[in-house]
């Protein structure tokens, strides 16, 4: 008679048992190690696009605060806008602003945008020419600007779109506001 073998406490994994679980481990490595590096590959994109947004955020909060100071709306298009607003300088295009205490003064401010940057330019009122600065370069449309009502615009738009770095669609980022000082004349 054969005696059945009995379990061995001492008794371990068989060969093959051993051979499925480490393959397994490598597959799931495998995985963990994949994922990480696309991770770490679109990190860089992802940063620029952060960026981007931000600095777009940041440049329509401030053209909507200088057109919230804005009195006149003098030129409009759609790549375009020049309006006459109150700015805290000592001269129009001028560095460095003024104290609390002194009174801000007229200047015409014109905001220009082509197909990959946007520049502002401070000028003297009626004044449309001088030396813009860029502020924001980045966009893919020249198409930034839109104005209600058409015939004497108090209200101005403007919408930034962003490419996408990974080839998609385009971001957008838009923002407007009213001349609040439209009522005090020209």
């Amino acid at each position: 008679m054969r005696r059945l073998r009995g379990v061995d406490p001492e008794g371990g994994f068989t060969l093959i048992e051993l051979m499925v679980a480490a393959a397994l481990g490598v597959i799931v490595m495998g995985g963990v190690v994949t994922l990480v590096i696309t991770a770490m590959k679109a990190q860089p994109r992802i940063s620029q696009e952060a960026q981007n947004v931000t600095t777009a955020r940041w440049v329509l909060e401030r053209f909507t605060r200088e057109i919230r100071n804005g009195i006149v709306v003098d030129k409009t298009s759609p790549s375009s806008v020049s309006f006459k607003a109150y700015v805290r300088r000592s001269t129009c295009g001028g560095s460095g602003t003024l104290a609390s205490a002194t009174p801000a003064i007229k200047c015409e401010v014109t905001y220009t945008c082509t197909t990959t940057y946007c520049t502002r330019l401070e000028a003297a009122p009626d004044v449309f020419t001088g030396t813009p600065v860029r502020i924001f370069q980045g966009i893919n449309s020249s198409e930034v600007f839109s104005w209600e009502p058409s015939s004497s615009p108090t209200y101005i738009k403007a919408t930034l779109r962003l490419p996408d770095p990974s080839g998609g669609g385009a971001f957008t980022v838009s923002n407007g506001a009213s001349l609040r000082n439209a009522t005090l004349g020209f």
